[in-house]
């Protein structure tokens, strides 16, 4: 029997189950159904804090005559994004190469009943918008050609397919060395705010991979300089509508340069990296204020997000005061937050506990039997492993506790076992198989994030992980040397692999 929403764990895809559009889950049954009916699949990708998939539910969704179309003509299949992170970005890879650009959610797909993409948007219009077609009418256009022309779209699909199937080109590696330095200080120059801190421009994003890449450039060289654009960051940020003083916690962007108007949005996860930020800069400094945002942070991750000793994902405030609390427990966004508890501890001991509760608590339901899950029933991912690999260490480093250095070195043998691939990395390796962008995204990369684990645990473990770190590194190098800020993460790790020679030429 075909399950359907109500029998999901997301509470997003339950959500779902309340509208006209008679949905499946993402599976082998759907897509059997889709086979037998022989009829295209349409799928669409979105994640609870995302306004504009909210609107689609409630005016696309819910309107009778879509919805007919749809249930009449289609396989409906929904997924929530944080659940299924390798589907999200599978298919927002599909998005690129077919209209040449980026999209954030919601993710609209059209498929054949054999899983050929022919045709992706991003949100779809209830009603025709100048030359952008309206929902219903994209549907009878759709309908009309795949009845009457369906070996045309399956051939685009299957063209598309192979673009994002085929085999890597490996580029010409080139040489690392300390020259990298300079290339970070021009283009962080370039790129920024020299009035209100932050880089780059609207929408102004945390970007906490660069603020995590300024931290390291600093450790190892002590430049001044760098650390002012570091610090003068940071205070701009706890002094600028982008923090909400009265709750505590960053919105995830503002829209406007000041830091003001920001999106009125939060995430668990987010807030706990820029919150280890702020504590590291406390550290180094001794400036009281960054202490003071870090608890604040803290305070509203813990009044917010907790939650029978785990974290939720997201928070979403609308305008009228109300808020809405995604409680879903993924494992790399609570390794990060447990993470940065750890650190946290070592400038106040009341999170120790809490960090030490809820690693043991994740470790309970989602690291079964050698097996490591992403949430409930979803087999885990290379960044699951990464984020929880770094939590563990923390804990280590914090605690002294020796199991979870053993359990670290675990995951990270695990990990290379399961996704490692000649200097290129898995990000899942199950139904879906994609690799791993070196980009950092919503958050640091895994791959970047993986490397940095096998950076900090080799001085500390018998094994030797120099040749895959070196592998990465090298077959990642054009891109590393000449544009370090796009890939600000594994620019980080790159600093920390040349620390010896860069410290001899100073």
């Amino acid at each position: 029997m075909l399950l359907n929403l109500e029998n999901q764990d997301s509470l997003y895809l339950k959500e779902y189950s309340n509208t006209l559009v008679n949905w499946f889950p993402w599976g082998k049954e759907s897509f059997q159904k889709a086979k037998d009916e022989k009829k295209p699949i349409f799928l669409s990708i979105g994640y609870s804090g995302s306004v504009l998939c909210k609107k689609m539910k409630e005016e696309s969704f819910n309107s009778k005559t879509i919805a007919d179309l749809l249930n009449r003509n289609f396989i409906s299949i929904k997924v929530d994004r944080d659940e299924r992170v390798d589907i999200d970005r599978f298919y927002k890879k599909v998005y690129k190469l077919m209209n040449g650009q980026n999209c954030s959610s919601p993710i609209s797909i059209f498929m054949s009943e054999d899983l050929e993409p022919f045709y992706s948007v991003a949100y779809i219009p209830t009603s025709p918008r100048g030359n952008v077609l309206g929902f219903q009418e994209l549907l009878e256009v759709i309908i009309e050609k795949y009845k009457n022309d369906k070996d045309t779209l399956k051939e685009k699909g299957q063209e598309v397919l192979s673009y994002i199937e085929s085999k890597y080109k490996k580029i010409e590696a080139t040489r690392l060395n300390s020259t990298i330095l300079k290339t970070i200080n021009l283009h962080l120059d370039e790129v920024f705010d020299r009035e209100n801190g932050g880089f780059g421009d609207t929408p102004k994003f945390l970007q906490i991979s660069i603020l995590n890449l300024i931290l390291e450039y600093y450790k190892i060289n002590n430049q001044d300089k760098i650390l002012s654009k570091l610090t003068f960051t940071l205070e701009n940020m706890a002094n600028r509508e982008i923090f909400d003083i009265k709750r505590g916690g960053f919105y995830r962007y503002a829209n406007e340069k000041d830091w003001s108007n920001p999106r009125l949005e939060k995430m668990s996860y987010e807030n706990a990296n820029i919150t280890s930020i702020y504590i590291e800069a406390y550290k180094i400094t001794d400036n009281s204020l960054y202490r003071d945002i870090a608890i604040k942070n803290i305070d509203f991750i813990y009044n917010y997000f907790y939650k029978g000793s785990l974290f939720g994902s997201n928070l979403i405030e609308n305008r009228d005061g109300s808020i809405f609390i995604d409680d879903k427990v993924v494992t790399s966004f609570n390794a990060m937050i447990i993470d940065m508890l750890f650190l946290a501890s070592t400038i106040d001991n009341r999170y120790l506990n809490i960090a030490v509760d809820a690693l043991d608590t994740l470790l309970d339901r989602f690291y079964i039997n050698g097996e490591l899950y992403h949430t409930n029933n979803i087999i885990g991912f290379l960044e699951d492993y990464a984020y929880l690999g770094l939590a563990l260490l923390r804990g280590y480093e914090v605690t002294s506790n020796q199991e979870y250095l053993v359990l670290t070195q675990s995951i990270l043998n695990s990990a290379i076992d399961r996704f490692y691939n000649y200097g290129r990395w898995k990000f899942s390796n199950s139904d879906i198989v994609i690799y791993d962008e070196i980009y950092d995204i919503d958050y640091p990369s895994a791959t970047s994030k993986i490397l940095y684990l096998i950076e900090r645990i080799s001085p500390l473990v018998e094994g030797d992980y120099s040749h895959i770190l070196f592998k990465t590194l090298e077959f990642n190098s054009y891109n590393l040397m000449r544009q370090p800020l796009s890939y600000p993460e594994m620019s980080r790790v790159l600093l920390l692999y040349l620390k010896d020679d860069i410290i001899t030429k100073k």
